[in-house]
């Protein structure tokens, strides 16, 4: 006979519920494509695609209060793969770095024991992309590597710090909101604490004292009744401290920087949102709420367009993009046209019901495509809203002002073909088109199409609801049932519903509204219904309505058992069914039990007043069925011989077996037969009753005293020959019913609230639950397995227990979850790849290094020997089936739009590249082939157009690409410099209109210098006044700037005036006086002598000519390759902006990107911007060969020989390896040393 019966495998897994407040701001979306969510002390993993929880990461003892993915922004291989790293923070300091795939940790850091306020991954240089930046209460930030857990350096400041951000666009600033205010730090490196202690601003209240209120400038209009309430909330940023009654209270929730352009910086508050220019310390732009909105809770900038997401206390999202700047009619007074920055709200979601429980905590949006958007309620739902264009003109009235939003009109980085297929909301900055800035013209309406954004609720997680839970696990698995079964847990809760779950996937199977009070407990009548029982609150005597419903799951039929009986009468304190599921028991706490026949629904006894109080019971796995199956069957085998003539006897042996098997199939329910069944039960004194049930008969049978030893019994299990009692003092008496022998055993552990055996024949495992945890016995050896205390190794109370296998335990517990864990009762996370996920999951992180990479070889090398393939095994690739299994599995995941265009013959080489970095959430690529995309189609229409050949090299370096499709700003110094400039120039123009002090007048006038724009700059120095120390000063500049004549000796003696001004320290003022010359090519010389090589690189864009900013930024680049700055993957970025394509491949090359630069090459050869002559050949001859060596290591033989073979000379050789050992060359994957022969081979 087999011990145990074949057991489902069930993953270890943790269903969750409600979050704690702490948790509020534990919630991150990560580039990898997932969301990763504290729930009380356990993190969440979820697949927003097809809103599944794929992961529960359980190690830390507090609070889960942080959550940070790691950045994906660098270049991916085996050495550096896709890998899903977390890192999260507890209430009590302990951050912990997961290894989320394996569900194991890294590392564990604990600093101090008070809650992490904010963590971040230093995304900002190649060196290292281990670093992770933290707030330990109070006031330290720590840099940590996040990797070995060592800690880096420590610094501490003045205040209270609540939270950071970095400036996307330069690492180096870096921005602390503390309670007082703002900390501005420009000197973050990770190599040593920020030297300074920062510069400190106050942020005076928006509804401070009206003494702020500066009267408007004269050359402004007057201004309307709108734009007077807006010059009430200008936000001054002071750098003295506010007096007391200037600082009401300083409620700003949160500060950002703005990812989609430079120096922007947005400050939340409860009512407004302020967008601050930083150079001026100025607020521009403000989204206010109108007297009866709904106040914000939290804001998230966009990068790809001017936009933000905003989340309102009703828990709705509103989208708001900013309004383009452009005069709608050239004959209007530009003075009026912008007056600041406006975020016009463009949609909206539906709210959510808040109630005092129920209330919107946080939202994320995707950081790859940024058109969805998730949010957490308070109840543990987790909305997954995704945004949505529609074409076509909105029916709004044309004086709401609000000017349509466009369409673009290229996918992926390319204007599209006539036929081709495209992805309508693949990302933000597909569904609309760029904001305009004066000074540009808008875009042909003819091409472009009118859209309409809308949210959709794709998807949605709900969690439990509420502690206290009964918990009940259906029938165990047997051969009979292996079949039809399913693993189902029922779970009792507070308000009276019973929700059914499938283990197997651990998603809600059935939620059914059962009871109108707590439900009390569950048990199973078969594999598909069950029997529940509810109480109400008892009345002043004492009595209680009880509700006993049969439910039936298939049908979700639910009856009263007990019919009309129920109310006014004592609590049902507990009902147990019998082995067979024959008969019912029901204990009330003061009347006797009622005998149930479930089959029938009858009450076979009521027991009489003087029966006694029944402390616990339990029924007898004895049963006389098997005795009564063989009579039956004897009988019909009788009556079967007797109907059968001797002559068919022959022929008879068949049609008696399935007479026979017909029987047994009947007799399991027929209600016929009724088989003997026995339960025990005691009384107050611990004496043990036992008695038996036949048909409707009920007989006492004999009474065993109690034991001395023994308080009173609580609880009675019993398996086989095994009888366990538990009492309310901790002692556990084991009898063996077999040799007669009782066996007590002192647990000291408390009153025993519930013992349960294991399923499964011969298992004589036994589960115990305390009021302080849970232990597991084993009764042959009569000693603990498993046990797990409060306090001790959990920080959770238990609520309720049962098995869920043979050798799975499920616990409740007061943290509102669920668990399914192991005989040990250790809680651990589970390996990802060990789930049974119900839909697949489009993740390539999951799989091994290898297989991801492969996957996205695959996917980029398409077309295979000139077919579009979804099919991985149609390819030559040699690996194991298990592999290319999974590999398929997640290429089957992928949508049919998805399909589709990947398969499409005309999505160019640029375009897939594109299309995949954004499928696979790679920040790095998906940079570096957006600004190549737009370059190399720039140059190629500049080559076109510049017809003799020999000028045209010159030319192209630097040539203007064409107007309507430029860069976002964004990319900041990588856009084209027509466009930066115009960008520029509107700027300052905001500035100038928001100007309120005199050092905000200073600083427009010095820019607007830089800018050439003299004139305008002449009037503002005009404007100080005279009791202003620097009247003079500026009096005498205005003359200067004016009178200033390209006249030989002024030019010399201004250029030698700067010179010494810069030698002594004058920088900002030298480079003034040599812009008033014409010299900026030298200004921006001086600035890149003295470190300012952000100042250098812009003014290059916006003074100098094409030739001479190209010289200034190709320095700009060699800096930024040098070993202690180390930012290689921005300088190629430069190059790329520049043109310089075969530096841009070499250095690729050299940095060991085999594939990016493979593909990068040949897109420039397909683009004509780089010609294969003697010595681009190298080049290329090097790289294609490198790249197909690394296509072989993948086992990915087909591809390498395409490569090799276009590598010219230099791939003879592996061709040769390729195609002479074909079993041989399976073995071989070349090391790093092989790649580093045929590197210096080739060179």
């Amino acid at each position: 006979m087999i011990p145990y019966t074949v057991n489902i495998k069930l993953a270890a897994r943790t269903l969750t519920g409600t979050l704690n407040l702490q948790n509020k701001t534990a919630v991150d979306w990560g580039w990898q494509g997932l969301i990763a969510q504290g729930c009380h002390s356990s993190i969440l993993i979820i697949d927003p695609k097809t809103s599944q929880t794929i992961q529960v990461l359980e190690r830390h003892k507090a609070n889960v209060v942080k959550v940070r993915w790691s950045r994906e922004n660098y270049h991916h291989s085996l050495s550096s793969p896709y890998s899903l790293r977390l890192a999260s923070g507890d209430a009590s300091g302990k951050i912990i770095v997961w290894d989320v795939v394996s569900g194991t940790a890294h590392c564990e850091i604990q600093e101090h024991s008070k809650p992490i306020q904010d963590l971040e991954w230093l995304w900002n240089q190649d060196a290292s992309r281990d670093l992770l930046l933290a707030v330990h209460p109070p006031n330290y930030i720590v840099l940590w590597n996040g990797d070995t857990g060592t800690k880096l350096w420590k610094k501490s400041y003045a205040e209270n710090i609540l939270s950071f951000s970095f400036d996307p666009f330069d690492p180096s600033n870096m921005a602390l909101l503390t309670s007082e205010g703002i900390v501005f730090i420009t000197d973050f490196t990770h190599s040593k604490p920020p030297g300074s202690a920062g510069k400190k601003v106050y942020i005076a209240s928006p509804h401070a004292s009206p003494a702020h209120a500066k009267p408007a400038p004269a050359a402004a209009p007057a201004p309307t009744g709108a734009k007077k309430a807006l010059n009430k909330v200008k936000v001054l940023i002071t750098n003295e401290k506010p007096t007391a009654e200037a600082v009401t209270l300083n409620d700003c929730l949160q500060l950002s920087y703005l990812p989609s352009k430079r120096n922007h910086m947005l400050l939340l508050y409860p009512r407004e949102i302020l967008i601050l220019d930083l150079e001026l310390s100025q607020t521009v732009g403000v989204v206010a709420i109108e007297r009866s909105g709904v106040p914000f809770t939290q804001v998230i900038p966009c990068a790809q367009r001017d936009a933000l997401y905003c989340l309102h206390e009703n828990g709705c999202i509103t989208l708001r993009v900013c309004r383009s700047t452009t005069t709608p009619d050239e004959a209007a007074d530009p003075e009026q046209s912008v007056q600041e920055l406006v975020y016009d709200l463009r949609s909206q979601c539906d709210a959510i019901r808040v109630t005092k429980t129920v209330r919107p905590y946080r939202m994320v949006i995707c950081p790859v495509n940024e058109n969805n958007a998730g949010l957490m309620v308070s109840d543990g739902r987790v909305m997954l809203w995704e945004l949505k264009a529609h074409t076509g003109r909105a029916p709004t009235n044309p004086s709401s002002g609000l000017s349509p939003l466009y369409s673009p009109v290229s996918f992926c980085g390319a204007p599209l073909g006539p036929t081709q297929k495209r992805i309508l909301d693949l990302s933000l900055n597909t569904m609309i088109g760029q904001t305009l800035i004066a000074g540009e013209a808008p875009p042909p309406s003819s091409s472009q199409q009118e859209v309409q954004l809308k949210f959709l609720l794709t998807g949605l997680l709900s969690g439990l609801p509420l502690p206290p839970f009964a918990i009940r696990m259906c029938p165990p698995l047997t051969t009979k049932n292996i079949n039809h079964y399913q693993p189902l847990l029922a779970v009792g809760t507070s308000n009276g519903s019973v929700l059914v779950y499938n283990l197997t996937s651990g998603l809600l199977h059935k939620e059914l509204s059962v009871h109108s009070c707590e439900v009390r407990g569950i048990e199973w009548v078969s594999l598909t219904s069950f029997l529940s029982f509810a109480t109400s609150a008892p009345n002043n005597m004492g009595m209680v309505r009880n509700e006993l419903q049969h439910v039936d799951l298939p049908t979700g039929r639910c009856f009263p058992f007990r019919g009309e009986r129920g109310n006014d009468e004592p609590p049902i304190e507990m009902i147990k069914v019998s082995h067979l599921k024959q008969y019912l028991v029901v204990v009330f706490r003061d009347k006797p039990l009622e005998l149930w026949d479930i089959r029938t629904g009858t009450l076979l006894r009521e027991m009489a007043k003087n029966f006694p109080t029944v402390t616990a019971l339990e029924w007898s796995p004895s049963h006389n069925l098997k005795s009564l199956k063989k009579k039956q069957m004897a009988a019909r085998e009788a009556m079967a011989r007797q109907t059968v003539s001797d002559a068919e006897q022959s022929s008879v042996e068949s049609s008696v077996i399935s007479l026979l098997q017909d029987a047994e199939s009947k007799s399991e329910t027929s209600q016929a037969i009724s088989a003997r069944e026995h339960f025990v039960f005691t009384d107050t004194d611990g004496q043990v009753y036992h008695i038996t049930v036949e048909g409707n008969t009920v007989k006492d049978g004999a009474r065993i005293p109690p034991d001395g030893s023994m308080g009173s019994i609580a609880c009675i299990a019993w398996k086989g020959d095994t009888l366990v009692l538990g009492d309310v003092d901790g002692n556990l008496n084991f009898w063996d019913l077999k040799a007669r022998l009782s066996r007590g055993i002192p647990t000291h552990r408390g009153w025993v609230k519930k013992i349960r055996f294991a399923p499964g024949k011969g298992n004589q495992k036994l589960l115990v639950m305390y009021t302080d945890g849970a232990e597991v016995w084993d009764t042959k050896e009569v000693q603990m397995v498993s046990s797990m205390r409060i306090g001790r190794n959990v920080n959770y109370r238990i609520l309720d227990i049962d098995w869920c296998t043979s050798d799975k335990v499920v616990l409740a517990s007061d943290d509102g979850c669920i668990r399914v864990l192991e005989m040990a009762m250790k809680s651990a996370s589970y390996r990802m790849d060990e789930q049974d996920l119900t839909d697949p999951v489009w993740c390539p992180y999951l799989l091994l290094p290898r297989a991801a990479l492969t996957l996205k070889a695959f996917l980029l090398l398409q077309p295979w020997s000139g077919t579009f393939t979804m099919d991985i095994t149609q390819v030559d690739y040699s690996e194991k089936d298990e592999i290319k299994g999974l590999i398929q599995e997640q290429l089957n995941s992928l949508s049919n739009d998805m399909k589709s265009v990947l398969q499409d013959p005309e999505l160019s080489l640029l375009q897939r590249c594109l299309l995949v970095s954004r499928l696979f959430g790679d920040e790095s690529d998906l940079q570096f082939w957006t600004v190549a995309a737009h370059y190399l189609q720039s140059f190629a229409q500049a080559r076109q157009l510049s017809v003799p050949a020999a000028e045209g090299q010159a030319q192209s370096e630097g040539a203007p690409p064409s107007p309507h499709n430029h860069l976002d700003i964004c990319h900041d110094a990588l856009c084209e410099s027509s466009y930066f400039q115009k960008f520029q120039l509107d700027r300052v123009h905001l500035q100038e209109v928001k100007r309120s002090s005199y050092e905000h007048t200073k600083k427009c006038a010095d820019q607007l210098l830089l800018l050439g724009q003299t004139d305008r700059a002449v009037q503002l120095l005009l404007e100080t006044s005279a009791d202003n120390p620097s009247y003079y000063c500026d009096s005498l500049k205005a003359c200067l700037v004016t009178t200033i004549t390209s006249s030989g000796p002024s030019q010399s003696t201004i250029k030698l005036v700067a010179t010494n001004m810069i030698a002594n320290g004058k920088l900002a003022e030298g480079v003034q006086l040599l812009c008033l010359i014409d010299k900026a090519a030298d200004a921006c010389r001086y600035l890149q002598t003295y470190g300012e090589w952000n100042r250098a690189a812009w003014l290059a864009k916006v003074r100098l000519n094409p030739a001479e900013s190209s010289d200034v930024l190709k320095r700009w680049a060699e800096h930024l390759c040098s070993p202690q700055v180390n930012q290689k993957s921005k300088a190629i970025l430069v190059l790329l902006s520049l043109g310089c394509f075969h530096k841009v491949g070499e250095m690729l090359h050299s940095m060991r990107y085999f594939d990016r630069a493979a593909l990068f090459i040949e897109a420039c050869l397909k683009y004509g911007v780089m010609e294969a002559n003697d010595s681009s050949n190298k080049l290329i001859g090097a790289a294609f060969v490198d790249y197909a060596r690394l296509l072989r290591s993948l086992g990915l033989r087909e591809g390498a020989a395409l490569w090799a073979s276009r590598a010219g000379s230099a791939g003879e050789q592996l061709m040769e390896e390729l195609f002479q050992g074909e079993g041989a060359a399976q073995e071989v994957t070349p090391g790093e040393e092989d790649v580093e022969l045929g590197q210096e081979s080739t060179e």
